[in-house]
């Protein structure tokens, strides 16, 4: 039972936190955009935008912005067991949108690695381009096990795709904390530094260790002592999680957010 409570949690925290950043990503990038203004994508992470170089880079990257928004605000939609069971058919449709949208967004972000490479140099390239290759592995298992009715199957590999694709919100949150706390120690303005290289993986492997349990809880595969050490992993996920999104809507998101809306000064 505290496992299920546990992972019932953690996905409603993800929602939120990832609903606010999906309207963060949507107000800053595609705003600026719209604006005729991307060169401000560079303030959150060097070289993203470059009215010089590779323009089919640029659209690579803001595609991938955009439909991450989508997956975002989706994909914990996908988890709830409430909606797959009794609206079957919406399930379904939202399934049609969330995981092509997740597979484009991994092909833009490969498309910008290939055209544009990463600030980072080659580790960083090497690491965002496995993310970007597992996220469209995912996405492709998911609907093909779906076509296929293999239902069990599908499950696993959606939750892994949610796994990944909520990696880039946990990116500039891990990134904000170990700022506030431990200045800016092993990161350099290229990218290069150690915490850098860290984070490079950090951001989305353990989101797969994560899930592997999820999966593995939702088939009763544990025992007792196990279950308990995966509801406290699970637990103080989500208590993680709602302490960054209360920082990050505060300091960051949610002032970008009403600056777009014309309702701050």
């Amino acid at each position: 039972m505290a496992l299920q409570w546990s992972l019932r949690i953690l996905t409603g925290t993800a929602w939120l936190s990832g609903a606010i950043f999906a309207l963060y990503i949507l107000a800053f990038y595609l705003g600026a955009a719209q604006g005729g203004t991307p060169e401000l994508w560079n303030e959150t992470l060097p070289d993203l935008y470059s009215a010089k170089r590779a323009p089919g880079a640029n659209i690579g990257i803001g595609l991938h912005f955009a439909l991450g928004a989508v997956i975002l605000l989706l994909g914990p939609v996908q988890l709830i067991s409430a909606v797959r069971l009794r609206w079957p058919r919406l399930h379904r449709w939202i399934g049609w949108i969330y995981a092509p949208a997740a597979i484009a967004t991994g092909l833009g972000g490969l498309a910008f690695i290939a055209l544009r490479g990463t600030v980072g140099g080659p580790v960083m390239s090497f690491a965002f381009g496995l993310y970007g290759v597992l996220v469209v592995l995912s996405g492709v298992q998911t609907i093909r096990h779906a076509v296929a009715r293999r239902l069990e199957v599908h499950r696993a590999w959606a939750i892994r795709l949610f796994a990944l694709a909520i990696g880039s919100w946990l990116y500039r949150m891990d990134y904000g904390f170990w700022f506030l706390f431990a200045g800016k120690i092993g990161h350099t303005h290229e990218f290069s530094g150690a915490f850098d290289y860290f984070m490079d993986f950090w951001f989305y492997l353990p989101n797969l260790l994560v899930a592997e349990i999820a999966i593995r809880a939702r088939g009763g595969a544990m025992s007792a002592g196990t279950k308990a050490i995966a509801a406290a992993v699970l637990g103080g996920a989500a208590a993680f999680l709602l302490l960054a999104t209360y920082f990050f809507t505060t300091q960051m998101w949610g002032p970008s957010i009403l600056w777009s809306l014309g309702l701050s000064a």
